[in-house]
């Protein structure tokens, strides 16, 4: 009985990751779509101006907390000389839920629920930076 148990739990969880589409890597067009709601607060173009929160043109795999000109939370400083990078797992940790990574920072936004829109807003920043 215990073996037929163990054989329908494996069955069970090839089937869910066969049914289970897994997140494709980010469509920076869709990613675009979703960052328009960032726009309120941030510019992405290349030498921008900041606005509530700072420009974010080449922001993937730089230091967090570093943009010059832009005065950031005590948090964001302190994880900043903790070393905190904006990786990409770091940036899908902040953009669904902001405060989990940078507990009493000062970004207002709650975060985006959607795995796949988060890729795309990742592949959209990647899109917007310095190409190598």
């Amino acid at each position: 009985m215990r073996s037929n148990l163990l054989a329908a739990g494996f069955v069970a969880g090839i089937v869910l990751s066969v049914s289970t589409p897994a997140i494709a890597s980010g469509d920076p067009a869709a990613g675009q779509r979703v960052y328009n709601q960032c726009r309120a607060c941030h510019t992405i173009n290349e030498g921008g101006r900041h606005g509530v929160g700072p420009n974010l043109w080449g922001i993937v795999g730089q230091p967090a907390g570093k943009r010059e000109g832009f005065r950031y939370s005590a948090k964001m400083q302190e994880l900043s000389g903790e070393g905190l990078t904006w990786t990409e797992d770091n940036l899908r940790r902040y953009l669904t839920n902001p405060k989990d990574l940078v507990p009493g920072g000062s970004m207002a936004f709650a975060g985006i629920r959607n795995p796949q829109q988060i890729e795309d807003v990742i592949a959209f920043l990647r899109q917007n930076g310095p190409k190598s």
